[in-house]
């Protein structure tokens, strides 16, 4: 039973009971091929006295003294560590689900749940590659990681903004369930209701096969593999129709990773972790346009930006995995080398670190070039506010997509960092790692096209960087050394990629770079960089597919019909194979609503970031990622009153009785109708 909420108005019976929360987001249950991770409450959802937790010694009335359990724990963010979550989960019989506030700042300390050790059986070290590199022996990666989002709780767990929702959360429990100098508080008490059921069990093989049993005509699917597609493109045109080697092409690939996750399903900045990476990328493959068109290097330049990277490296490995089965553009004879940008948003006192593999520079052909990629990079860090080390030479790479080309074969390549040995990020995939920690912020009272437009510090310092990689890659490529004088970033552009991503995607720069269809994928907030299922291309993908586009491609004059038909003229068949053309809406003129649209020529294409092992039907993958997510029907929660078991128990007797009552007089007058409703038989020749 429960009673209305003062304050609510409606008119619906159910409108005057509950109090529907906006903006919830939840934890999800995550599978691979061993078992399961995240959250989820009952099919009915789960029901809870709200307590809000003030502190850790504040949990024995929650898992002992509390006489009204189950409780639904409301906790600031600062108590959202492993050790109140952990003591939550071994006492779940009287939890019955937790609510994160989340802040409006960062806290002051370290907060990453993710492990110590990111991708750890599936990277390049292992037993079969030096083992004593393995598991992360020589160096804790990040060492801040509690990995609470890789444990399972048998309770939903959901984040709030700190706004009218929790305002309304805090003022229930003061008003109806805080206990007053240890007293007991008194009926009615102020109750949450949780919804995120998850269909999904065991582990991915499990759920797979659930899966394919086709009983019905529409069968329900209960789970779905992570993946998206990864985003590249060519300095030099490359035949995407013929698939495998190609002849005399020599290929440098300068990589960095576009996802990101957190403990909560909807919300992944990833500002350090990725943004910085593949923005510094997007920044210098815009500085290398001109330069690697007017005096084409010896080698192609092969810009690649990963999906999945978080979840055992599912966009590195699928592309490897396509070179080796000749279903890419080119295959891993063709690849010179590497150079991947990892987290470079923090490089304290403009320090970067160059990260090569010890085990494969044994090969001295291999130390060579990895020799040769390092002094391009200190030669193009010339003149620039950056300087760079290298960390000692037993240490092993950070995670990193090169890791996955190296399990394929002995490759040269970099890995750029800001960190030496462990990370520099504190906040490592967590929804810290934001715009705040990158020190991304702007004057008061702008207008947020004037945002966008400022040049902020942090942009300046990967303007430099951005600088740096495109000399730095030009020259490995074979490029001339007159030209390198002209290869500079453009902060402006730098400092709207970081506005558009980590501070609103609905701008106006955006807006022109974008064909009119996908308007609806921008938002005013940070893009979540959660790499989402395979069913569709998440908002990040389109986004860097099209800004790559207009930053390395050129407008061709043709109409719109010629563009969305991949041809220059109705007679031309050839050019769909080499380039890829994509109509944008373009900026309004001025006094005018109009958008004038125009088309793109670029070498951007999408390559599909699915994991081998879900082609290959092996869900008990050693060698390649098994993530998947679990699906459910609703995400959803509510506040409400709720009476005292006694109480409840009272009406049921009451009404009950008051059944019982009823159909025993029902059958009384039915038994005694004749008698009681009987009346004097008419007489047959009865006239009206």
């Amino acid at each position: 039973i429960a009673f209305s909420l003062a304050g609510v108005g409606g008119n619906s019976v159910e409108k005057k009971i509950y109090v529907h929360l906006n903006y919830t987001v939840p934890c999800v249950r995550l599978l691979n091929a061993t078992h399961q991770i995240g959250c989820q409450s009952s099919l009915s959802g789960n029901v809870g006295v709200l307590h809000v937790l003030e502190s850790e010694d504040n949990l024995d009335w929650v898992l002992k003294s509390g006489p009204n359990p189950p409780y639904l724990v409301i906790l600031e963010s600062p108590l959202f560590t492993r050790s109140i979550m952990m003591k939550l989960k071994n006492g779940s019989r009287r939890v019955a689900g937790v609510v994160v506030v989340a802040p409006n700042a960062n806290p002051l300390e370290a907060f990453s749940p993710h492990t110590t050790c990111p991708n750890e059986n599936s990277g390049v070290y292992s037993e079969d590659y030096d083992p004593a590199l393995a598991h992360c022996n020589v160096t804790v990666w990040n060492p801040f990681g509690n990995g609470l989002a890789y444990e399972e709780f048998d309770f939903p767990i959901f984040s709030l903004k700190d706004d009218n929702d929790t305002h309304v959360i805090r003022q229930c429990y003061m008003e109806h369930n805080r206990a007053v100098n240890g007293s007991t508080p008194q009926y009615p008490l102020c109750a949450m209701q949780l919804y995120s059921h998850m269909s999904a069990v065991t582990n991915t093989a499990t759920c797979m096969r659930r899966n394919d049993i086709d009983f019905s005509i529409s069968p329900e699917m209960v789970c779905d593999p992570l993946g998206d597609y990864n985003v590249w493109a060519s300095t030099r045109p490359i035949n995407n129709t013929a698939k495998g080697h190609k002849m005399w092409e020599s290929v440098v690939i300068a990589a960095a990773r576009l996802d990101s996750r957190s403990f909560f399903f909807d919300i992944a900045p990833g500002a350090d972790s990725g943004v910085s990476g593949f923005v510094t990328l997007l920044a210098a493959a815009h500085a290398l346009r001109n330069a690697t068109q007017e005096a084409p290097p010896n080698r192609t330049i092969l810009y690649a930006f990963f999906q999945g990277e978080t979840f055992d490296y599912i966009g590195s490995s699928r592309m490897v995995y396509d070179m080796q089965n000749n279903q890419f553009a080119v295959d891993l004879d063709n690849v010179h080398s590497v150079l991947e940008i990892g987290q470079v948003g923090l490089h304290t006192e403009s320090k970067l670190w160059l990260h090569s593999d010890p085990v494969s520079r044994k090969n001295s052909s291999v130390l060579f070039q990895v020799r040769k990629l390092i002094e391009n990079l200190q030669s193009a860090a010339g003149g620039l506010n950056i300087s760079m080390d290298e960390p000692s030479v037993s240490q092993p790479l950070p995670p990193s997509s090169f890791q996955r080309f190296l399990r394929a074969r002995p490759i040269p390549g970099v890995v750029l960092e800001d960190h030496q040995s462990a990370f520099s990020n504190r906040f490592y995939e967590s929804m810290y790692d934001n715009a705040e920690y990158l020190n991304i912020s702007y004057p008061p009272n702008m207008t947020p096209e004037e945002q966008l437009e400022f040049v902020t510090d942090t942009a300046k310092a990967l303007t430099e960087v951005a600088t740096m990689v495109a000399k730095a890659l030009y020259m490995q490529a074979g490029g001339s050394e007159p030209q390198l004088s002209s290869i500079k970033a453009d902060a402006q552009i730098v400092t709207r990629l970081l506005y558009g991503f980590l501070v609103r995607s609905n701008n106006s720069w955006f807006q022109q770079l974008i064909p009119s269809d996908l308007m609806s994928h921008l938002a005013n907030r940070p893009t979540n960089f959660y790499v989402g299922v395979t069913q569709q291309s998440s908002e990040p993908t389109l986004l860097v597919q099209h800004l790559l586009a207009n930053l390395t491609g050129s407008t061709v004059n043709i109409t719109q019909e010629n563009c969305q038909n991949q041809r220059e003229d109705e007679n031309d068949k050839e050019n769909k194979h080499m380039y890829y053309y994509m109509w944008v809406q373009g900026a309004a003129p001025p006094n005018s609503t109009q958008r004038e649209g125009f088309c793109i020529r670029s070498t951007v294409r999408l390559s599909k970031a699915l994991s081998p092992a879900f082609d290959m039907r092996e869900y008990t993958s050693k060698d390649y990622s098994t993530w998947t997510e679990s699906r459910w029907k609703s995400i959803k929660g509510r506040i409400f009153l709720v009476a005292s078991h006694d109480l409840e128990m009272l009406t049921l007797g009451v009404g009950i009785a008051v059944l019982l009552t009823s159909l025993l007089l029902t059958y009384v007058i039915s038994s005694k109708a004749d008698m009681l409703f009987s009346s004097g038989r008419e007489p047959t020749n009865a006239t009206y």
